[in-house]
Protein backbone atom coordinates (compact mmCIF):
# COMPACT_ATOMS: atom_id res chain seq x y z
CA UNK A 1 0.00 0.00 0.00
CA UNK A 2 1.36 3.43 -0.91
CA UNK A 3 2.07 5.70 2.04
CA UNK A 4 -0.22 8.79 2.26
CA UNK A 5 2.72 11.14 2.29
CA UNK A 6 4.16 9.59 -0.91
CA UNK A 7 1.23 10.44 -3.21
CA UNK A 8 2.42 13.89 -4.17
CA UNK A 9 6.13 13.33 -3.62
CA UNK A 10 8.28 13.89 -6.69
CA UNK A 11 11.58 12.04 -7.01
CA UNK A 12 14.43 12.75 -9.41
CA UNK A 13 16.49 9.66 -10.34
CA UNK A 14 19.90 9.99 -11.99
CA UNK A 15 21.89 7.03 -13.37
CA UNK A 16 23.83 6.63 -16.63
CA UNK A 17 22.65 3.03 -16.82
CA UNK A 18 19.24 2.99 -18.57
CA UNK A 19 18.31 -0.45 -17.22
CA UNK A 20 18.82 0.71 -13.63
CA UNK A 21 16.79 3.85 -14.34
CA UNK A 22 13.88 1.78 -15.62
CA UNK A 23 14.05 -0.52 -12.59
CA UNK A 24 14.11 2.34 -10.12
CA UNK A 25 11.28 4.20 -11.88
CA UNK A 26 9.07 1.11 -11.87
CA UNK A 27 9.76 0.44 -8.20
CA UNK A 28 8.89 4.03 -7.28
CA UNK A 29 5.77 4.11 -9.49
CA UNK A 30 4.48 0.91 -7.93
CA UNK A 31 4.83 2.51 -4.47
CA UNK A 32 2.89 5.62 -5.55
CA UNK A 33 5.70 8.12 -6.21
CA UNK A 34 6.10 10.42 -9.22
CA UNK A 35 9.54 9.95 -10.69
CA UNK A 36 11.59 11.85 -13.26
CA UNK A 37 14.61 10.04 -14.70
CA UNK A 38 17.72 11.15 -16.56
CA UNK A 39 21.13 9.71 -17.48
CA UNK A 40 22.97 13.05 -17.49
CA UNK A 41 24.05 14.93 -14.32
CA UNK A 42 24.06 18.23 -16.23
CA UNK A 43 20.55 17.64 -17.47
CA UNK A 44 19.52 16.66 -13.94
CA UNK A 45 20.82 20.00 -12.65
CA UNK A 46 18.77 21.83 -15.29
CA UNK A 47 15.69 19.85 -14.25
CA UNK A 48 16.29 20.80 -10.62
CA UNK A 49 16.34 24.45 -11.63
CA UNK A 50 12.89 24.06 -13.26
CA UNK A 51 11.07 21.66 -10.90
CA UNK A 52 10.90 21.01 -7.20
CA UNK A 53 11.59 17.52 -5.84
CA UNK A 54 11.25 15.86 -2.47
CA UNK A 55 14.05 13.32 -3.04
CA UNK A 56 17.03 13.19 -5.37
CA UNK A 57 18.52 9.72 -6.06
CA UNK A 58 21.87 9.49 -7.83
CA UNK A 59 24.30 6.79 -8.82
CA UNK A 60 27.92 7.37 -7.79
CA UNK A 61 29.85 6.36 -10.89
CA UNK A 62 29.04 8.46 -13.94
CA UNK A 63 31.11 9.84 -16.79
CA UNK A 64 30.38 13.60 -16.43
CA UNK A 65 30.78 13.78 -12.61
CA UNK A 66 30.51 11.55 -9.57
CA UNK A 67 27.29 11.15 -7.67
CA UNK A 68 28.69 13.00 -4.65
CA UNK A 69 29.77 15.92 -6.84
CA UNK A 70 26.32 16.04 -8.42
CA UNK A 71 24.53 15.90 -5.05
CA UNK A 72 26.73 18.73 -3.73
CA UNK A 73 25.57 20.91 -6.63
CA UNK A 74 21.97 19.74 -6.21
CA UNK A 75 22.06 20.80 -2.54
CA UNK A 76 22.83 24.35 -3.64
CA UNK A 77 19.76 24.39 -5.90
CA UNK A 78 17.26 22.57 -3.65
CA UNK A 79 18.67 22.40 -0.12
CA UNK A 80 15.55 20.84 1.45
CA UNK A 81 15.43 17.89 -0.97
CA UNK A 82 16.63 14.63 0.59
CA UNK A 83 19.67 13.29 -1.30
CA UNK A 84 20.30 9.54 -1.63
CA UNK A 85 23.47 8.04 -3.14
CA UNK A 86 23.42 4.58 -4.76
CA UNK A 87 26.85 2.99 -4.97
CA UNK A 88 28.64 -0.27 -4.85
CA UNK A 89 32.25 0.86 -4.74
CA UNK A 90 32.44 3.94 -2.45
CA UNK A 91 34.20 3.31 0.85
CA UNK A 92 32.09 3.26 3.98
CA UNK A 93 34.16 6.08 5.56
CA UNK A 94 33.54 8.38 2.58
CA UNK A 95 29.81 7.70 2.70
CA UNK A 96 29.62 8.30 6.46
CA UNK A 97 31.56 11.56 6.13
CA UNK A 98 29.21 12.67 3.36
CA UNK A 99 26.20 11.93 5.56
CA UNK A 100 27.71 13.71 8.58
CA UNK A 101 28.49 16.86 6.58
CA UNK A 102 24.94 16.94 5.22
CA UNK A 103 25.85 16.24 1.60
CA UNK A 104 23.62 13.16 1.47
CA UNK A 105 20.73 11.87 3.57
CA UNK A 106 21.33 8.15 3.07
CA UNK A 107 23.18 5.81 0.78
CA UNK A 108 21.97 2.57 -0.79
CA UNK A 109 24.44 -0.16 -1.60
CA UNK A 110 24.21 -2.14 -4.81
CA UNK A 111 22.58 -4.51 -5.19
CA UNK A 112 19.74 -3.20 -3.02
CA UNK A 113 16.76 -4.88 -1.50
CA UNK A 114 13.47 -3.42 -2.73
CA UNK A 115 11.95 -2.98 0.76
CA UNK A 116 15.13 -1.36 2.09
CA UNK A 117 15.18 1.04 -0.82
CA UNK A 118 11.51 1.97 -0.37
CA UNK A 119 11.96 2.43 3.39
CA UNK A 120 14.86 4.78 2.69
CA UNK A 121 12.75 6.68 0.14
CA UNK A 122 9.85 7.02 2.61
CA UNK A 123 12.19 8.36 5.30
CA UNK A 124 13.69 10.75 2.80
CA UNK A 125 10.23 12.02 1.79
CA UNK A 126 9.27 12.50 5.43
CA UNK A 127 12.51 14.40 6.04
CA UNK A 128 11.78 16.66 3.10
CA UNK A 129 8.26 17.27 4.33
CA UNK A 130 9.57 18.16 7.80
CA UNK A 131 12.16 20.53 6.35
CA UNK A 132 9.55 22.16 4.12
CA UNK A 133 7.09 22.48 6.98
CA UNK A 134 9.85 23.92 9.17
CA UNK A 135 10.86 26.36 6.43
CA UNK A 136 7.25 27.35 5.94
CA UNK A 137 6.86 27.75 9.70
CA UNK A 138 10.02 29.85 9.84
CA UNK A 139 8.79 31.99 6.97
CA UNK A 140 5.39 32.34 8.64
CA UNK A 141 7.09 33.17 11.95
CA UNK A 142 9.30 35.75 10.28
CA UNK A 143 6.27 37.26 8.56
CA UNK A 144 4.36 37.29 11.84
CA UNK A 145 7.35 38.80 13.61
CA UNK A 146 7.60 41.45 10.92
CA UNK A 147 3.88 42.14 11.21
CA UNK A 148 4.19 42.19 15.00
CA UNK A 149 7.12 44.58 14.81
CA UNK A 150 5.17 46.79 12.42
CA UNK A 151 2.12 46.60 14.67
CA UNK A 152 4.23 47.36 17.74
CA UNK A 153 5.82 50.29 15.95
CA UNK A 154 2.38 51.55 14.96
CA UNK A 155 1.17 50.98 18.52
CA UNK A 156 4.15 52.90 19.91
CA UNK A 157 3.44 55.74 17.50
CA UNK A 158 -0.22 55.72 18.51
CA UNK A 159 0.73 55.65 22.19
CA UNK A 160 3.15 58.52 21.65
CA UNK A 161 0.47 60.47 19.78
CA UNK A 162 -2.12 59.67 22.44
CA UNK A 163 0.33 60.70 25.16
CA UNK A 164 1.04 63.94 23.32
CA UNK A 165 -2.67 64.66 22.92
CA UNK A 166 -3.32 63.82 26.56
CA UNK A 167 -0.54 66.18 27.58
CA UNK A 168 -2.05 68.87 25.37
CA UNK A 169 -5.47 68.22 26.91
CA UNK A 170 -4.01 68.34 30.44
CA UNK A 171 -2.18 71.55 29.58
CA UNK A 172 -5.40 73.03 28.21
CA UNK A 173 -7.32 71.87 31.28
CA UNK A 174 -4.72 73.39 33.57
CA UNK A 175 -4.87 76.63 31.61
CA UNK A 176 -8.66 76.63 31.81
CA UNK A 177 -8.48 75.87 35.53
CA UNK A 178 -6.02 78.70 36.15
CA UNK A 179 -8.08 81.10 34.06
CA UNK A 180 -11.18 80.06 35.95
CA UNK A 181 -9.43 80.54 39.29
CA UNK A 182 -8.22 83.92 38.12
CA UNK A 183 -11.78 84.79 37.12
CA UNK A 184 -13.07 83.80 40.55
CA UNK A 185 -10.36 85.87 42.19
CA UNK A 186 -11.23 88.80 39.93
CA UNK A 187 -14.89 88.52 40.92
CA UNK A 188 -13.84 88.44 44.56
CA UNK A 189 -11.85 91.62 44.03
CA UNK A 190 -14.79 93.24 42.24
CA UNK A 191 -17.01 92.45 45.21
CA UNK A 192 -14.37 93.78 47.63
CA UNK A 193 -13.91 96.96 45.61
CA UNK A 194 -17.67 97.57 45.57
CA UNK A 195 -17.99 96.97 49.28
CA UNK A 196 -15.20 95.55 51.51
CA UNK A 197 -17.76 94.20 53.95
CA UNK A 198 -19.42 92.22 51.17
CA UNK A 199 -16.02 90.98 50.04
CA UNK A 200 -15.11 89.88 53.55
CA UNK A 201 -18.42 88.02 53.92
CA UNK A 202 -17.86 86.20 50.63
CA UNK A 203 -14.29 85.30 51.53
CA UNK A 204 -15.27 84.13 55.02
CA UNK A 205 -18.16 82.05 53.67
CA UNK A 206 -15.84 80.35 51.16
CA UNK A 207 -13.30 79.59 53.87
CA UNK A 208 -15.87 78.00 56.18
CA UNK A 209 -17.30 75.93 53.31
CA UNK A 210 -13.83 74.63 52.45
CA UNK A 211 -13.18 73.69 56.06
CA UNK A 212 -16.49 71.85 56.28
CA UNK A 213 -16.01 69.96 53.02
CA UNK A 214 -12.51 68.94 54.13
CA UNK A 215 -14.13 67.04 57.01
CA UNK A 216 -17.43 66.08 55.42
CA UNK A 217 -16.44 63.53 52.74
CA UNK A 218 -18.70 65.09 50.13
CA UNK A 219 -18.59 63.72 46.58
CA UNK A 220 -16.12 65.68 44.37
CA UNK A 221 -18.93 67.15 42.26
CA UNK A 222 -20.67 68.47 45.41
CA UNK A 223 -17.38 69.97 46.62
CA UNK A 224 -16.95 71.85 43.36
CA UNK A 225 -20.59 72.98 43.36
CA UNK A 226 -20.28 74.31 46.91
CA UNK A 227 -16.94 75.95 46.17
CA UNK A 228 -18.42 77.93 43.28
CA UNK A 229 -21.67 78.70 45.09
CA UNK A 230 -19.78 80.16 48.07
CA UNK A 231 -17.98 82.59 45.79
CA UNK A 232 -20.97 83.56 43.68
CA UNK A 233 -23.90 83.73 46.08
CA UNK A 234 -23.22 87.42 46.91
CA UNK A 235 -22.36 88.65 43.41
CA UNK A 236 -25.88 89.92 42.76
CA UNK A 237 -25.49 92.53 45.51
CA UNK A 238 -23.07 94.54 43.37
CA UNK A 239 -26.10 96.32 41.96
CA UNK A 240 -27.32 97.33 45.41
CA UNK A 241 -26.12 100.51 47.13
CA UNK A 242 -23.74 100.11 50.03
CA UNK A 243 -26.17 101.82 52.35
CA UNK A 244 -28.97 99.41 51.50
CA UNK A 245 -26.65 96.42 51.81
CA UNK A 246 -25.46 97.49 55.26
CA UNK A 247 -29.04 98.15 56.33
CA UNK A 248 -30.10 94.69 55.13
CA UNK A 249 -27.31 93.07 57.10
CA UNK A 250 -27.66 95.10 60.31
CA UNK A 251 -31.42 95.79 60.52
CA UNK A 252 -33.24 93.66 57.99
CA UNK A 253 -36.56 94.16 59.78
CA UNK A 254 -36.36 97.92 59.10
CA UNK A 255 -36.35 97.48 55.31
CA UNK A 256 -39.43 98.79 53.51
CA UNK A 257 -41.19 96.81 50.80
CA UNK A 258 -39.18 98.29 47.92
CA UNK A 259 -35.91 97.70 49.71
CA UNK A 260 -36.79 94.08 50.42
CA UNK A 261 -37.72 93.63 46.80
CA UNK A 262 -34.29 94.94 45.75
CA UNK A 263 -32.59 92.49 48.10
CA UNK A 264 -34.59 89.57 46.70
CA UNK A 265 -33.82 90.66 43.15
CA UNK A 266 -30.13 90.73 44.06
CA UNK A 267 -30.34 87.13 45.25
CA UNK A 268 -32.03 86.23 41.98
CA UNK A 269 -29.23 87.99 40.09
CA UNK A 270 -26.71 85.79 41.89
CA UNK A 271 -28.60 82.69 40.76
CA UNK A 272 -28.72 83.92 37.15
CA UNK A 273 -24.99 84.67 37.16
CA UNK A 274 -24.27 81.21 38.57
CA UNK A 275 -26.38 79.71 35.79
CA UNK A 276 -24.19 81.40 33.20
CA UNK A 277 -21.02 80.04 34.79
CA UNK A 278 -22.30 76.53 35.55
CA UNK A 279 -24.56 75.21 32.74
CA UNK A 280 -25.53 72.18 34.87
CA UNK A 281 -27.61 74.47 37.10
CA UNK A 282 -26.34 72.87 40.32
CA UNK A 283 -24.57 76.01 41.54
CA UNK A 284 -27.64 78.16 40.92
CA UNK A 285 -29.79 75.54 42.64
CA UNK A 286 -27.45 75.60 45.66
CA UNK A 287 -27.55 79.39 45.89
CA UNK A 288 -31.35 79.40 45.63
CA UNK A 289 -31.84 76.67 48.23
CA UNK A 290 -29.43 78.06 50.83
CA UNK A 291 -32.27 80.27 52.17
CA UNK A 292 -34.46 77.25 53.01
CA UNK A 293 -34.93 76.07 56.59
CA UNK A 294 -34.36 72.50 57.69
CA UNK A 295 -37.75 72.40 59.44
CA UNK A 296 -39.55 73.85 56.39
CA UNK A 297 -41.96 76.72 55.92
CA UNK A 298 -39.28 78.96 54.39
CA UNK A 299 -38.58 80.69 51.10
CA UNK A 300 -38.23 80.56 48.19
CA UNK A 301 -39.56 77.04 47.50
CA UNK A 302 -40.62 75.68 50.88
CA UNK A 303 -38.08 72.85 50.87
CA UNK A 304 -37.24 71.06 54.09
CA UNK A 305 -35.00 68.31 55.43
CA UNK A 306 -33.31 66.12 52.87
CA UNK A 307 -35.15 67.96 50.08
CA UNK A 308 -32.55 70.71 50.50
CA UNK A 309 -29.35 69.84 48.57
CA UNK A 310 -26.42 69.04 50.84
CA UNK A 311 -24.26 71.80 49.36
CA UNK A 312 -27.04 74.34 50.03
CA UNK A 313 -27.33 73.22 53.66
CA UNK A 314 -23.60 73.77 54.20
CA UNK A 315 -23.68 77.12 52.40
CA UNK A 316 -26.58 78.24 54.62
CA UNK A 317 -24.54 77.66 57.79
CA UNK A 318 -21.33 79.18 56.44
CA UNK A 319 -23.05 82.31 55.11
CA UNK A 320 -25.04 82.70 58.33
CA UNK A 321 -21.78 82.88 60.28
CA UNK A 322 -20.16 85.34 57.86
CA UNK A 323 -23.17 87.66 57.54
CA UNK A 324 -23.91 88.04 61.25
CA UNK A 325 -23.08 91.33 62.90
CA UNK A 326 -22.66 89.56 66.22
CA UNK A 327 -19.45 88.20 67.65
CA UNK A 328 -18.37 84.94 66.14
CA UNK A 329 -18.71 83.05 69.43
CA UNK A 330 -22.31 84.25 69.83
CA UNK A 331 -23.18 83.34 66.27
CA UNK A 332 -21.63 79.87 66.63
CA UNK A 333 -23.81 79.34 69.70
CA UNK A 334 -26.89 80.51 67.79
CA UNK A 335 -26.12 78.17 64.88
CA UNK A 336 -25.69 75.30 67.31
CA UNK A 337 -29.00 76.21 68.97
CA UNK A 338 -30.69 76.20 65.53
CA UNK A 339 -29.69 72.59 64.85
CA UNK A 340 -32.77 70.69 63.67
CA UNK A 341 -34.64 73.98 63.13
CA UNK A 342 -33.01 76.34 60.66
CA UNK A 343 -30.08 74.04 59.95
CA UNK A 344 -29.40 70.37 59.39
CA UNK A 345 -28.19 68.66 62.61
CA UNK A 346 -25.60 66.67 60.67
CA UNK A 347 -24.14 69.79 59.07
CA UNK A 348 -24.23 71.83 62.29
CA UNK A 349 -22.14 69.12 63.90
CA UNK A 350 -19.79 69.23 60.91
CA UNK A 351 -19.62 73.04 61.20
CA UNK A 352 -18.71 72.91 64.90
CA UNK A 353 -15.94 70.39 64.22
CA UNK A 354 -14.63 72.49 61.32
CA UNK A 355 -14.52 75.69 63.37
CA UNK A 356 -12.75 74.03 66.28
CA UNK A 357 -10.32 72.19 63.99
CA UNK A 358 -9.51 75.35 62.07
CA UNK A 359 -8.42 77.29 65.15
CA UNK A 360 -7.60 74.90 67.99
CA UNK A 361 -5.32 77.32 69.80
CA UNK A 362 -6.57 80.77 68.78
CA UNK A 363 -9.92 82.45 69.28
CA UNK A 364 -11.07 85.67 67.66
CA UNK A 365 -13.96 88.10 67.90
CA UNK A 366 -15.67 90.66 65.73
CA UNK A 367 -15.37 94.34 66.54
CA UNK A 368 -16.27 97.58 64.82
CA UNK A 369 -13.83 99.92 63.15
CA UNK A 370 -14.04 102.32 66.08
CA UNK A 371 -13.08 99.52 68.49
CA UNK A 372 -9.72 98.79 66.83
CA UNK A 373 -6.82 99.49 69.18
CA UNK A 374 -3.01 99.37 68.93
CA UNK A 375 -1.61 95.96 69.89
CA UNK A 376 -4.60 93.99 68.53
CA UNK A 377 -3.67 91.14 66.17
CA UNK A 378 -5.76 90.76 63.02
CA UNK A 379 -7.53 87.41 62.57
CA UNK A 380 -8.46 88.42 59.00
CA UNK A 381 -6.83 90.84 56.58
CA UNK A 382 -7.97 94.42 55.95
CA UNK A 383 -8.57 95.47 52.35
CA UNK A 384 -8.84 98.91 50.78
CA UNK A 385 -11.88 100.06 48.81
CA UNK A 386 -10.02 99.02 45.63
CA UNK A 387 -9.49 95.49 46.92
CA UNK A 388 -5.82 95.96 47.80
CA UNK A 389 -4.60 94.12 50.88
CA UNK A 390 -3.58 96.73 53.45
CA UNK A 391 -2.82 94.51 56.41
CA UNK A 392 -2.65 90.72 56.38
CA UNK A 393 -3.86 88.23 58.98
CA UNK A 394 -1.57 88.01 62.02
CA UNK A 395 -0.50 91.64 61.74
CA UNK A 396 -0.19 93.52 65.05
CA UNK A 397 -1.86 96.93 64.83
CA UNK A 398 0.10 100.03 65.72
CA UNK A 399 -1.14 103.54 66.38
CA UNK A 400 0.45 104.79 63.16
CA UNK A 401 -1.29 102.08 61.14
CA UNK A 402 -4.66 102.89 62.63
CA UNK A 403 -4.26 106.62 61.96
CA UNK A 404 -3.35 105.94 58.36
CA UNK A 405 -6.30 103.58 57.82
CA UNK A 406 -8.71 106.05 59.44
CA UNK A 407 -7.55 108.92 57.24
CA UNK A 408 -7.67 106.97 54.01
CA UNK A 409 -10.69 104.70 54.47
CA UNK A 410 -12.89 106.05 57.27
CA UNK A 411 -15.91 106.37 54.97
CA UNK A 412 -15.53 102.78 53.79
CA UNK A 413 -15.03 101.07 57.15
CA UNK A 414 -17.69 102.90 59.15
CA UNK A 415 -20.09 99.95 59.38
CA UNK A 416 -17.65 97.11 58.68
CA UNK A 417 -16.73 94.43 61.21
CA UNK A 418 -13.14 93.43 61.87
CA UNK A 419 -11.72 90.23 63.29
CA UNK A 420 -9.01 90.18 65.94
CA UNK A 421 -7.44 87.45 68.07
CA UNK A 422 -7.80 87.56 71.82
Amino acid sequence: MPQPQAKDAKILVLDDDEIILIALAETLRHDGYQSTTTQSPLEALEILRREKFAVIVSDQRMAEMTGLEFLQEAAKIQPTASRILITGVLTLKTVIDAINTGEIFRFVAKPWLREDLLATIRNAVQRHQLLEANAELQTSTMNLNAQLAETNELLQRNIAELTRRNEEIETARELIRRNFENSLELMQRIVSVYHPRLGDETRATAEVCEKMTALGNLPPEDNQTLRLAARLYNMGFIGVSRQLFDKARDNFQDLDENERLLIEESKLSSQMLAGEIDPSGKVAETIRACSERWDGGSIPDGLKGEEIPRAARILAIASSLAESGESEDDRIEEINASSGKAFSPEDVELFIRAVHTAMPDKRFRQISFAELRPGMILAKGIFSSSGMLLLSEGHALTETMLEHIKKQNADVYGNQKFFVYF
